[in-house]
Order: C-alpha cells, then structure tokens, then sequence
C-alpha cells in the first residue's frame, strides 16, 4: 500500500514546493523584509498592509507569512508575535494547509461586488475562534467595485483590535486614494537577473539536478524579476532536458537566438556587410528563434557594450561566457559611442515595428538592412574632421571623379543630403535697370519688392500673391505703376491693387496694366520679357545652389558620399 501511495503522489511543482515560509527566506525584498521585522519585533502593527507589484515576486507569499507570523503561539503555546514563526503549532499548521479558520483568503477578481465585502464587514466583529487575529487576505484587492469599496471604508479606518487586513494587487493606481490612505504600503521589487540565477542554483543542488550557469542566467532573464516565472520556467528545462537543464535546450524552449550568433550579427551589421547580416537571421530564425527575441539581444549587445566603455567590470546576462564577455570589451575598445547609440536609437524604434509586423521576419529582415546601411558611415564628428583634412591636403575634387568603391564592385553608401551656408557673393540686381525707372519718392516703398512685402505685413496676403506670381514690372516710379499681368490672374487685382495702395500708403496710386498681346509684340521686337519675382528667386536659388556647389567644401564632402544630391543652400546670415 505505501508503494501504491508513493506512486499515486502528485508532483508539486518547484514554485509551491519553494514557497517561502519566513520573511528572512523572502529574496530581493531587503526592504519590505527589514520594515516588517522591525514592526513585528517592536510591535508596531498596523491594521491594514497593501502588497503592491508584478506577478510572482511574492505578494500573496508575503501576505501568509505576515498571517504566521502574527498567530504564531510558539511550540510551548506561549509564545506571541515573530519574525521566525515556529511552523509547529496549530496556527502555523492550519495556515500552511490553508484550512486555518481566522485567516480568510478572498480573491477579489471574482469576488467583486458589495455583498462579498458586506460578509466581511459583518463578521470581522466577533473575535476570533482559534488564533490571535482575524486576518483577511484580499488577492487582486483593484478589482473590486466602488461600491465594495465604499462598503470596506469605515471597516479598514476603525477596524476592532483583533482583525488585520492584507491587501495584494498588481494595479495600486487603480484604487481609491481613500483606501491607499488607510494602507501601510510596501513596494515589492522585480528580483534582480543575478539574484534569481543564485536562488535558481541553489534549488537546483537542492533537487539534485545538473544545470548550466548560462541556462539559469537565461532563465533568469526570460523571468524579467518574477521569482515564480523563473520556477515555472526552470520546470519546464528540467522535463525538457530529462533531469538535466543545458543552455542549448533553454534557448531553444525560449525561442531564443545562439548568443555567439548574436555577436556575429551585431559585428555584421555595424560592419555594414548586409548579406552576412541577413544569413545570420535566417539561420538563427531558421533554428527557432523568434524574431522580437533576437531583436532584444541585440538591444542588450548594444547596451552591454556601451556600458563596457565606461566601466569595463560591467555585468550582463550575457557575461557568464567568458568568451562573449571578451568579444563585447573588444567591440566596445573598437566602436565609438557615437556609433554605438546609433544602433541603439535604431534597434528601439524597430521594436514596436517588429511587435504589430503581420510579418515579424519581413519586418526584422528591413531593420537589419537598414542598419547595416548606416552601420560603416561616419559619425558626424568623424565627417567634420575628414572635411578639413581634405581641405588642407588636396584641392577641389574634379566632377567626373570615380565613386570610391565602385571599381572593385563594391554598393556605394547611401544618397545623403548636404546644406552648406556659402559666402554672400556679390549682389545681382534683381530688376534691369530701365530707362524709364525715376526715383521714387522717399516716402513709399523705393522697389517693387518691398512694395510687395509692404501689402504682405498689412493683411493683403492674396493680393501679393498674385503680384509675386504673375505680374511682370515695366515702371516703377511711384506713385505710378506699370505691370504686365499673365493669363489667368483675377480682373479686380488693377482695381483691389489701387485701393490697396491709397488706404496703405496714402498716397494716390496710377495702376497701368499692359495688356498681354501688346507686350508679346514688344517682345518680339527686343525680346526683354521681364520676370515675375517668384521667376527672379528660382534664378537666384539655381546661381546660388551652383555657386554653392563649387565651393570646395561640397566638393569635399560629395567625394566623401559618392552620389550625394546637394539639396538646400542658404546663405550665412539668412
């Protein structure tokens, strides 16, 4: 029969079965542990706790060895609250096998309405049947109603001296500030990488199994500071290795990429060799690896080794290969932070593409090229020096010039754009001197131009549009004004232009439009059209940007980025 009974046991899985008891078996809570030893030890109870962070770090764990520890009564039965309960008396018992009677456990996800809370307002007045203290556990407390909320308020201010309420929830932000008020809160922190991997290890010689330090490390990682997700995870290695837990098996139950192979990908990219790049990925994803998993250690590679710039002792999940660790401090000596925060800027914005991608591999394989088209270009610092050094060794580089690389069949780097402030060269007039032009009178706007912006500064906006657009100056000699207006232009603008030009200037206006037929026959006779001033300023833009592009500082930099486009030039001042 006790055979029977052995192999009819049910297995425990490692999460129960490494429950915590005491507060001092609590791991990554040096806090919490120290506040609520103080408490107990000198009597400083409060009434009501709330336990506030993710899941698994140990809140409702927590929330039972506070039970125990307040109706701990010792071995002797004499005994009063502790730090250390004995796990020997009957209140000890009954709250480890969950059947203790003065300890109510409620689950308020499903227990959400008013007359859950109204059972525990009614019977939170009688004193307790077996133990020191009633002690009411609400798991997922956020979820309950407002008005269950409400009910619970006058209770948990003024509750009778021998009732404790315990509080655990993931969303403090979720509950009323009147019950947050009534609350001795306590933060439970995500439990560091290098905690959890200890902790792991050590369950590890418990049970007698063979792990690997870099199995548990990714374990630890993949538990993101949940100490029941790193046992539930460490479960699932140890079936899947039959008893033994390898990093290989790990990686692969985790979808996760070969680290040596993430390396590669990381000096491929940055090396801007884009074939090798993509090879890596598709043997990695063919392999299993998910592709937001690799895009995360890669984000690491890239955050690892910026670090290691600055403190060369810096730790990762990474650093338990001795020979990883080697090749990120050699990446570090030979990349600049520049460069690398580059890539990290990248990756990051790549990550939510990844995630929403209808094509996760798709999306990964276009971030991996564009990061590998940017990884070999100079920082802009770099670029700066490159320029005045070719500044003072060499001189203007000949148009026809050859792109660097493309003998031996090499992609040139990427189209860039360059803007360029240029010395103000000599002013071009903008107008032909005519014969006919008179000087004007001090007192009105001297140009067209600035009679153009004159109607701009007071509100006839439209109106300078179309004199910028399709008027052609013939006179100027204010007042008078005589223009040729292009096909298309509003009749009203001689009329509108007239009043305009009295009610701004207070002065009357001549307004001569020339019609569009006499002025072609001008034309034909000596072939001087004059320009609009939108004509005029994509003349002087073109001089400008060919002038700017002579300059042997652009000539500099195009030989520098074979195929660039000058874009934009200003000049100094503007």
């Amino acid at each position: 029969m006790d055979l029977l009974s052995d192999q009819a046991a049910p297995y425990r899985v490692l999460a129960r079965t490494y429950r915590p008891t005491r507060l001092k078996e609590l791991i990554g809570q040096d806090v919490l542990v120290r506040s609520l030893t103080n408490a107990i030890g000198s009597g400083r109870i409060a009434h009501a706790f709330l336990l506030t962070g993710i899941r698994g770090v140990g809140k409702t764990t927590t929330a039972r060895i506070i039970a125990r520890s307040l109706n701990c009564t010792g071995p002797d039965g004499e005994g009063g609250p502790t730090v250390d309960p004995c796990g020997e008396c009957p209140s000890c018992r009954s709250i480890t096998a969950d059947n203790a009677i003065d300890v109510v456990e409620m689950d308020a996800a499903t227990r959400t309405g008013i007359d859950d809370i109204r059972e525990i307002v009614d019977a939170v007045r009688y004193a307790p049947a077996a133990s020191r203290y009633k002690i009411y556990i609400v798991d997922e407390v956020h979820m309950l109603s407002d008005k269950a909320f409400n009910g619970l308020l006058k209770t948990l201010e003024e509750p009778p001296p021998h009732a404790k309420f315990v509080f655990a929830t993931t969303e403090a932000r979720k509950l009323p500030v009147t019950v947050l008020s009534r609350c001795q809160r306590f933060d439970l922190k995500r439990v560091e990488a290098a905690v959890l991997q200890t902790h792991l290890a050590s369950i590890c010689d418990k049970e007698k199994i063979e792990a690997e330090d870099e199995a548990l490390a990714l374990i630890a990682r993949a538990a993101e500071g949940s100490v029941r997700d790193s046992l539930s995870l460490l479960d699932q290695a140890i079936a899947l290795g039959d008893g033994g837990v390898r990093a290989g098996d790990v990686a692969g139950m985790l979808g996760l990429g070969d680290r040596t192979r993430i390396f590669d990908l990381f000096e491929h990219l940055l090396g801007g060799d884009a074939a090798a790049a993509l090879d890596v990925f598709r043997d990695l994803y063919d392999r299993g690896a998910e592709p937001a998993a690799v895009l995360q250690d890669l984000l690491e590679v890239a955050h690892w080794t910026s670090t290691l710039k600055i403190d060369r002792v810096r730790g990762s999940t990474m650093a338990t290969v001795p020979a990883l660790a080697d090749r990120a401090r050699g990446l570090a000596d030979k990349l600049s932070l520049a460069v690398l925060a580059r890539a990290w800027q990248m990756l990051l914005k790549g990550v939510d593409e990844v995630r929403h991608a209808a094509d996760a591999a798709a999306a990964m394989e276009m971030l991996l090229l564009r990061l590998a088209c940017i990884g070999d270009l100079p920082t802009p610092g770099e670029m700066i020096r490159r320029l005045r050094g070719t500044m003072e060794t060499a001189g203007p580089a000949p148009a026809s010039a050859s792109a660097p690389g493309s003998a031996t069949g090499e992609p040139p780097p990427p189209r860039a754009s360059v803007s360029v402030a240029s010395p103000r060269p000599a002013a071009v007039p903008t107008l032909a001197a005519s014969e006919r032009v008179v000087e004007p009178d001090p007192v009105l706007p001297p140009t067209f131009e600035a009679l153009v912006a004159l109607l701009q500064q007071q509100g006839e906006r439209p109106l300078a549009a179309f004199l910028v657009q399709g008027a052609r100056l013939r006179l100027y000699a204010p007042p008078r004004l005589e223009l040729q207006l292009d096909p298309g232009l509003p009749e009203h603008v001689p009329n509108r232009l007239k009043s305009a030009l009295r009610r701004i200037t207070a002065s009357a206006w001549e307004v001569v439009c020339v019609d569009a037929a006499i002025a072609e026959g001008e034309r034909a006779v000596d072939d001087a059209r004059p320009a609009t001033l939108a004509e005029q300023a994509r003349d002087a833009r073109a001089r400008l940007l060919a002038e700017t592009a002579a300059t042997a500082e652009v000539e500099a930099a195009m030989k520098l980025f074979p195929g660039a486009e000058l874009v934009d030039a200003r000049r100094r001042g503007d």
